[in-house]
């Protein structure tokens, strides 16, 4: 299980990957006016975070000390949590921009340019690969 929750992982990563690309070739970084509702720390701290958890993961899958398992099970945790920041401000974002309300606030925003698919993928295997990471560290399905 420890290597399916590996390949989730890995497979989450590349879509996270391909978002923050997409933000940031639609100016998520840009200073001045309002490309962004995405904090750019907030966004880079779950790419970080997200990233470590994977290397702890892969030193876990390597060495099969537990303790590993559960660093990554904490980091995920933290993980999770901005992430679900971060999709409940594109929801938000998207509908108001779909219903035409006030574009001086949603304008053109960067998040806006990524669409479903990468983002109802990314969270599919980000929830495979929780569940996968915690039933390897509890110890479940290793036998």
């Amino acid at each position: 299980m420890s290597i399916a929750a590996l390949i989730t992982w890995v497979i989450t990563a590349g879509l996270g990957s391909y978002m923050v690309a997409t933000w940031r070739k639609h100016g998520g970084l840009r200073s001045g006016a309002p490309a962004t509702h995405f904090p750019p720390a907030r966004v880079f701290t779950h790419l970080g975070l997200a990233v470590a958890g994977l290397v702890v993961w892969i030193v876990f899958v390597a060495t099969g000390a537990a303790v590993w398992s559960w660093v990554a099970v904490a980091d995920l945790v933290l993980v999770a949590a901005l992430g679900i920041i971060l999709v409940r401000r594109w929801t938000v974002d998207g509908r108001l921009a779909m219903s035409g309300a006030d574009s001086s606030s949603t304008g053109d925003l960067a998040e806006q340019h990524i669409t479903r698919l990468p983002v109802v993928l990314h969270g599919i295997f980000a929830a495979s690969t929780f569940v996968l990471v915690v039933l390897t560290a509890a110890g479940i399905g290793t036998g």
